[in-house]
């Protein structure tokens, strides 16, 4: 019964562990400590959901940082 209502709330679950992990990366290291893990982290998820999705990686930083990767 647990398990069906954690289930069917998955999303709201996932938030909630989400804004206490990163509430307590803010008490632990500060704001902008906070801010460049969040950047880096996205960067790597873009970057990792492209390679699932079978893009080639040069092109990939073409795209960010055109003229650079030729």
């Amino acid at each position: 019964m647990i398990w069906e209502l954690l289930w069917e709330h998955k999303g709201k679950l996932l938030g909630v562990a989400a804004g206490l992990f990163f509430g307590i990366i803010y008490l632990l290291v500060g704001f902008w400590d906070t801010l460049v893990f969040v950047v880096f982290v996205s960067t790597g998820y873009y970057i990792g959901r492209k390679l699932d999705h079978k893009e080639d990686l040069r092109e990939i930083l073409d795209r960010i940082l055109p003229g650079k990767f030729r």
